[in-house]
């Protein structure tokens, strides 16, 4: 018989059922292993995926669940073998805590492609059974592999919403190599939205927004877009039209993708990162002509988010955030699904 894995007691905030409200709980998280890292919460982002799961809206979610994906704290535990992290260390996880580290993609350091991904909240726990519990915590333990090191001039809350919204904006950029000579569309404002004008304007492109709220316009130019296009304006789309080399397509509601691809040029890529609960129309024609190519992304490698955490170190990039106390939790929410927030 296996020797049970020895535990603590955590408090949290979490969701019991599909109402998704959310109350405190104690939950039970696993002593630190020999290559394990405790890492004291200090911030966790909110992120739609967090009021999806805890709603059941995807049909996946087990009660009781602890969401939060984007977590930020310092190190207060290392096993024997831990070799990155020392105790009073800042540190920082993401959407992942595990992957099968034997298959093809994780040999390429790609564990965000593993099959067996496990990720923060709503995976199975290898070691306790039942599933992960994410970062509305007071603390976590995370194996040091999916462990990041946090850039010391960083703001802290503002960095949190980096571990999901910025590695979603983020990777697709890098891995079509956008840089100087480059014009960039950027689809929807929000979120992840915000940090793709960021990211795309310190990588050297010319940037460009299309929203479809005029109110929006000052708010992007502030972000750093060059120039901003009312998608629902004809005009204004016709004048694009066959102009951009790449568009990033952030905005989770069913849109007019059609469109948005007659504004690429030949042989141009439109990114899918939004996640609209319906299948988008695509007309045939406008991806033939012009070889355009349409795919999509979902957050970043480990090796990936840390690359990203220090390119933000270097260009002084964070998230604009709001911060609140857990115990508005319910409140933000609800102004979550009012599109009451600017940006996280």
């Amino acid at each position: 018989m296996s020797t049970p894995t020895p535990t603590y007691q955590a408090q949290a905030w979490g969701a019991t059922n599909t109402s998704g409200h959310l109350a405190p709980l104690v939950i039970n998280r696993r002593e630190p292993k020999a290559t394990d890292v405790k890492i004291d919460i200090l911030y966790c982002g909110i992120c739609h995926s967090d009021l999806h799961t805890a709603k059941n809206e995807w049909g996946m979610t087990v009660y009781p669940i602890v969401p939060g994906h984007e977590i930020v704290g310092r190190v207060s535990q290392v096993g024997s073998g831990v070799t990155k992290f020392k105790v009073g260390e800042l540190a920082a996880v993401g959407c992942l805590v595990e992957s099968d580290r034997t298959c093809s993609s994780c040999k390429k350091g790609h564990e965000h492609n593993c099959d067996k991904q496990v990720w923060t909240y709503g995976g199975p726990d290898q070691h306790l059974g039942g599933v992960t519990q994410g970062g509305y915590s007071e603390s976590i333990v995370v194996d040091e592999h999916f462990v990041l090191r946090v850039p010391e001039n960083l703001d802290l809350a503002a960095t949190a919403p980096l571990l999901c919204a910025g590695i979603t904006t983020y990777s697709p950029l890098r891995y079509w190599n956008v840089g100087p000579g480059h014009k960039v569309g950027v689809v929807g404002l929000g979120g992840l939205g915000h940090m793709g004008v960021k990211f795309a304007r310190a990588l050297g492109a010319e940037v460009v927004v299309f929203t479809t709220s005029a109110s929006k316009k000052e708010d992007a130019l502030r972000l750093g877009a060059h120039d901003v296009v009312i998608s629902t304006d004809k005009d204004q789309m016709k004048a694009r039209f066959g102009t951009f080399d790449f568009i990033l397509d952030t905005v989770s509601a069913d849109h007019d993708i059609a469109s948005l691809i007659t504004c690429l040029r030949a042989e141009g890529t439109l990114i899918l990162v939004g996640a609209p609960e319906k299948p988008l129309a695509v007309p045939a024609f406008n991806l033939l002509l012009g070889r355009k190519k349409l795919a999509g992304s979902n957050i970043g490698s480990i090796a990936e988010t840390q690359e990203m955490l220090d390119f933000c170190s270097k260009h002084n990039i964070v998230a604009d955030v709001e911060v609140i106390k857990v115990q508005q939790l319910n409140e933000a929410y609800e102004r979550l699904l009012k599109q009451d927030v600017k940006y996280r």
